[in-house]
């Protein structure tokens, strides 16, 4: 405890932020006069740091090594100037995050102080502004303050290399060590000859969206939309309305930036219950489309209109899956005539393949995660399940949830205009490759050794049956599988078509399962939607099953 609480003394002296400052001043207080639960609490902000990585930094607020802090992003940014050598130029962005402004000064005086011209842009704008600013400035390297879609008490720290993607090894490693090696923050040189940048990079944005949708598209559609408490409203609309779209109907409660996410217990589209609001505003407008960024908005989720409408009594909107979403943007990409290579990760559904190889297109398998998606050459269009969708990777390299919602919107009118919907590009798809299925099983865990000792288990005593099919091949992802580099993974290649990986989540205390079953499309002659929806049925139950069966082999 002596160690702890010197440790803690020596922060605060360096600490440069009188907020955290107040914060441990307190803890250390209440530490030294017995309160178990403040010493708990000084233990997990200094018995650990956050670990530099492929998705630079995420974690909670607060003082100390292992908290999100000025002192931590002061190091990074220092680290990272080191790395990246004198001269050129580095763009930041923010979010609207508690701390998300001052992290994003510190960053920039740091730069300047190092020899690199730093530009902040404009106000709290989304993630892919920020990729997109890299390239169109023709900046060195970008930093993105953000911490997505976690709860309010997180930020995090994301870095872009010159060619606006998402580092990947070994300059993590190279980063990461460059970090170590500064000292004090107190002596980290600063500067104060950073540029914020004016409007005229976001209007550029804008305008290579909007320039996504053809003169001739059709443009009667009926669009709800929420930010849900985050960056992007303001952009999309405009975007939207630059293409030639309808305003879309607004969730007022979730309009403005809030870093404390009042009418969601998690800003999450894909958690239960965020979407709520915005299918209450799709039934109240008669929506085509409800669509949802999430707070930095590079992702976009999607809930269309039920084929009856609720007319049997059952909901009146359904939420598109990441894969349902990226296996449609994927076809219409290609309607639009798109050439080039189709890419998703491992982790999600394995339909995308299929379409590219019957387009006559090249299709790549990468691991999880945007950086190495965006890294894929010839890129046409790539997407992860996590509603992560890259739809025009020549200026944006990223998942970008303006651009995807633009042309979800675009996708939505002309379907309207010949009198089809989303369900009927689904039963198409399901139909020339088979009714694909997915589904996953996140467990949160508070002690993250629980998802170290599951996947341990796993490994050293495979299961032989999941939900009563049996395991026909297991592949261990950390040895490397299929030409991808090694990743804490397991995948199980099991009977009819069905596969499991399992991995622990990069950004949250989470270990996932992706589930995927494959059911043909029987008919005897012509096959049509009652020939899809029976396909359907199968597929749920054995999703169903599968996610008991794969609840139990985990023992968590």
């Amino acid at each position: 405890m002596t160690d702890l609480l010197d440790r803690a003394r020596a922060w605060l002296d360096d600490d440069p932020d009188p907020d955290t400052r107040v914060q441990l001043d307190r803890l250390l207080d209440a530490a030294g006069s017995g309160d178990e639960g403040a010493a708990a609490e000084l233990h997990d902000c200094f018995d650990g740091r956050l670990e530099f990585g492929t998705a630079g930094l995420r974690g909670a607020l607060g003082p100390g090594p292992n908290r999100m802090n000025r002192a931590v992003v002061t190091r990074a940014a220092a680290g990272l100037a080191a790395y990246l050598g004198r001269g050129g130029t580095v763009v930041v962005g923010y979010d609207a995050r508690h701390k998300s402004d001052a992290f994003a000064r510190d960053t920039a005086e740091v730069m300047e102080g190092a020899g690199i011209h730093a530009l902040v842009l404009p106000r709290p704008l989304p993630t892919p502004v920020l990729a997109f600013a890299i390239r169109h400035l023709g900046a060195v390297a970008g930093v993105m303050v953000t911490a997505s879609h976690n709860p309010p008490r997180d930020n995090g720290y994301k870095v872009y290399l010159g060619d606006g993607s998402q580092i990947v090894p070994p300059a993590d490693e190279q980063i990461s060590a460059a970090i170590d090696a500064v000292g004090p923050v107190s002596e980290v040189p600063r500067g104060h000859g950073w540029d914020t940048l004016d409007d005229s990079l976001l209007d550029a944005y804008v305008a290579t969206d909007a320039a996504l949708v053809p003169a001739s598209a059709p443009r009667d559609v009926t669009v709800a939309y929420t930010p849900m408490h985050g960056v992007g409203g303001d952009v999309l609309v405009r975007v939207l309305e630059q293409a030639g779209f309808p305003s879309p109907r607004i969730v007022r409660a979730q309009w403005a930036p809030d870093p404390d996410f009042p009418t969601v217990s998690f800003p999450n589209p894909e958690e239960p219950g965020a979407m709520d609001l915005a299918l209450e505003e799709g039934l109240d407008s008669d929506a085509d489309v409800v669509i949802a960024n999430d707070p930095d908005a590079d992702r976009c989720a999607a809930a269309v209109p039920t084929r009856d409408r609720g007319a049997s009594g059952g909901p009146a909107y359904r939420m598109l899956r990441g894969d349902e979403l990226g296996a449609l943007l994927g076809w219409w990409v290609h309607e639009r005539g798109a050439r080039g290579v189709y890419a998703c990760s491992i982790v999600s559904s394995t339909l995308l393949g299929k379409m590219a190889a019957s387009y006559g297109l090249q299709f790549r398998t990468t691991l999880t995660g945007f950086k190495w998606i965006g890294r894929v050459p010839g890129l046409a269009y790539g997407y992860e399940e996590a509603i992560g969708y890259c739809v025009d990777p020549a200026h944006v390299s990223d998942k970008d949830g303006v651009s995807a919602a633009v042309l979800l919107v675009e996708m939505v009118a002309a379907l309207k205009a010949s009198g089809r919907t989303v369900h009927d590009v689904l039963d198409d798809l399901a139909i020339a490759h088979g009714l694909h299925a997915t589904d996953q099983l996140s467990v949160r865990v508070s002690d993250l050794s629980l998802i170290a000792d599951a996947m341990a288990r796993l490994r050293s005593a495979p299961p032989t049956s999941v939900a009563g099919l049996a395991v026909e091949a297991f592949d261990d992802l950390a040895s490397g599988v299929d030409g991808l580099p090694p990743t804490d993974g397991v995948r199980l290649s099991l009977a009819e078509s069905t596969r499991v990986i399992v991995r622990p989540s990069g950004t949250e205390p989470k270990l996932k399962c992706y589930l995927e079953v494959v059911v043909p499309v029987l008919a005897d002659g012509p096959a049509e939607a009652a020939d899809v929806d029976a396909a359907r049925l199968v597929a749920d139950h054995r999703l169903q099953e599968l996610r008991t069966g794969m609840a139990e082999a985990l023992g968590l």
